[in-house]
């Protein structure tokens, strides 16, 4: 079978990274330049710089460009949720939050139904790997907690900042689709509309099955990755 075009294209420029020839922060040859130089569609280009974007090798700056990327792909492994800071310090990487809306609002129907609650502390923040963003995370906290840690709940993630206060959680539901980015979250990740995104949709528990928070992260691919570790169940003998 023979090698997609933007696969080909997508080599080339990978093999010019492993030489040398593209060091890590330049700009890559625009579309219009992979369409003289390769002889392609614009929808061939764009597939190529994509591959690479998937592979975290580029990044794409709205307006700029594509780059080749000069941070490494960061793992976040989910048999520590709650652990964020500490898988990044493994892998020598810095988390720095910006805080961008922390409110009292009436929450949706949904959120209701989880928390149980008409109004919720409605937090959304970007999270930076040394210096890069790489999550979105959209949180609404129970407007109890909310209200006493407003002020640690804007500098650490949620969870963290909730169990220094001794509010532990006891059990973290979860789930992980993709979707696509709008303008907001495409601006704010760096990426163009309609780009493919991970969520990781969480709702967390304490004792008594009672939910705290209920949230959502919204990361780029080429930037963070979820990995877990899966053990067969012991054989019971009876």
């Amino acid at each position: 079978m023979p090698i997609p075009l933007h696969s080909k294209i997508s080599k080339e420029l990978r093999d010019r990274m492993i030489s040398g020839q593209y060091q890590p922060g330049d700009q890559l040859p625009s579309e219009h330049q992979l369409m003289s130089e390769f002889e392609v569609s614009r929808i061939t280009a764009r597939r190529a710089i994509a591959n690479l974007m998937q592979q975290g090798l580029v990044i794409v700056q709205q307006g700029k460009g594509a780059f080749v990327a000069d941070h490494q792909k960061v793992t976040h492994r989910l048999s520590s949720p709650l652990l964020l800071e500490a898988d990044m310090a493994e892998q020598d990487v810095t988390v720095t939050i910006q805080s961008l809306v922390f409110e009292l609002v009436t929450v949706p129907p949904e959120v209701e139904e989880i928390l149980s609650v008409k109004i919720a502390y409605f937090q959304k923040k970007v999270l930076l790997f040394n210096g890069v963003p790489g999550c979105v995370d959209v949180t609404y906290i129970a407007p109890e907690l909310g209200k006493a840690y407003e002020k640690d709940l804007k500098k650490q993630l949620s969870l963290t900042a909730l169990e220094n206060h001794g509010i532990f959680t006891e059990k973290l539901d979860a789930v992980i689709e993709c979707t696509q980015a709008d303008d907001e979250t495409g601006e704010l990740l760096e990426v163009p509309l309609g780009h493919p995104l991970i969520v990781y949709q969480h709702t967390a528990y304490t004792e008594g099955n009672c939910a705290i928070v209920h949230g959502k992260s919204i990361s780029r691919g080429d930037r963070l990755c979820y990995s877990v570790q899966i053990k067969r169940a012991s054989q019971c003998t009876v």
